[in-house]
């Protein structure tokens, strides 16, 4: 439903503040992850139930903002220092929470369920997915976002984000054309990674810019809106060179970040009064904005396609669940801690939210899934969304004063 009338988009948009904000607030008050509540509102009004608000365009693009708000936020917020300790932990953290999904995730679609190499392909791919947003918003919830083992959860997001875009893109092009151009990948892989080096540089000379014309104006107005433009410019340089936006806006947060410093350049350094005033602006605009996201989420899980009497259904959603699961799970293993904080780490990849059902429907728009296996991936999304939220808050749940 692409042609919605501007006055019923209002009406839209008016029911999933008012019911995300509500119902997520309600969650909170009985201790659990108010992002599950946001994401069952969607699932509610949408295709899954009620029918009420479809999936559109409009809505789209201001869940995309949502998502881009929250990850500029992390990025200011991010504890660079830690993030560079921990630098090690999450790219192996990402590494074994790719490669086991993917490995097993293939194995058993090919060797057990008896599926084609390119449909197992494509399934192993989606269960390599983790849904950043999901995870950074669970776990500054429960307000473990500065902790070492968030960062490295944050770090290995991110690099699994990455990896699921080139992921994706090699096996689309194989579903067309049944080869894979190396190159054309190593080349992918290549702007990706000088992307990452460039843009928090520049984001910093372009921050050092502003905070210096604010002084000179004596003024801070202007701030904000051109701090909302310069993130959107990094988001969509990051789509531009295949990497998803929401990176493109961490970079940009990151840049901002009173934390970053550029060797040899220590003097451009952003005004704290400057940081402070972005922070204050964007607060609401994260407030209104991200929820709408998670809404959407569940506004894009279609339960109506699922076949819950198919007893084919249920063998393959569950075996592909369970290899979902623990093969995130055992990433706990490559990182140093107690136990709460390695099952911590597994359970923060187990999230494929958005991502997944990006992966399922190039699936079925390129005829790799049938109907039942898109209906048992969308069962898969559905459970690795909404389980960890819960399991994490029972984890970190603080022993109540008597």
């Amino acid at each position: 439903m692409e042609g919605i009338e501007v006055h019923t988009l209002f009406l839209y948009i008016g029911i999933i503040l008012l019911l995300a904000r509500l119902t997520g607030d309600v969650f909170a008050k009985f201790g659990i992850p108010s992002v599950i509540g946001e994401i069952l509102v969607g699932v509610f009004l949408g295709q899954s139930l009620l029918g009420l608000v479809p999936v559109n365009k409009a809505i789209q693009i201001l869940a995309e903002l949502g998502i881009i708000f929250l990850l500029f936020h992390i990025g200011l917020e991010a504890d660079l220092k830690q993030l560079k300790k921990v630098g090690l932990w999450a790219l192996g953290v990402a590494f074994v929470g790719a490669f086991f999904p993917l490995l097993f995730g293939i194995f058993i679609s090919f060797y057990v369920l008896k599926l084609n190499l390119i449909t197992s392909l494509f399934i192993g791919g989606t269960l390599t997915a983790t849904s950043i947003g999901i995870t950074v918003r669970v776990l500054e919830d429960l307000g473990k976002l500065n902790e070492r083992f968030a960062q490295i959860v944050l770090g290995a997001a991110v690099l699994d984000d990455i990896f699921g875009v080139v992921l994706l893109s090699v096996l689309f092009e194989f579903a067309k054309t049944q080869t894979i151009e190396i190159t054309h990948t190593i080349w992918f892989v290549i702007y990706i990674g000088t992307f990452f080096l460039v843009a928090p540089i520049l984001g910093k000379i372009f921050a050092y810019f502003i905070s210096f014309v604010a002084k000179r104006l004596a003024t801070f107005d202007f701030v904000p809106p051109v701090v909302v433009a310069l993130m959107l410019f990094f988001a969509y340089a990051a789509h531009q060179i295949g990497s998803p936006e929401i990176l493109g806006a961490f970079t940009a947060g990151i840049a901002f970040s009173r934390r970053f410093t550029i060797p040899f350049a220590m003097s451009l350094q952003t005004d704290k009064e400057i940081i402070h005033r972005i922070e204050e602006a964007l607060n609401p605009l994260i407030w209104v904005f991200t929820p709408i996201f998670f809404v959407y989420i569940g506004l894009q899980l279609n339960l109506k396609v699922i076949d819950f009497l198919s007893p084919t259904f249920w063998f393959l959603g569950i075996a592909l669940s369970v290899i979902a699961i623990l093969t995130k799970l055992v990433v706990g293993l490559v990182v140093k801690g107690d136990l709460k904080e390695r099952l911590s780490v597994g359970l923060s990849m187990v999230p494929r939210g958005e991502v997944g059902l990006i992966f399922a429907e190039f699936g079925r728009m390129s005829g790799v899934f049938d109907e039942m296996l898109y209906a048992v991936i969308v069962f898969v999304v559905a459970i690795t969304t909404f389980l960890p939220p819960l399991l994490l808050k029972v984890i970190w749940k603080q022993p109540q004063n008597s």
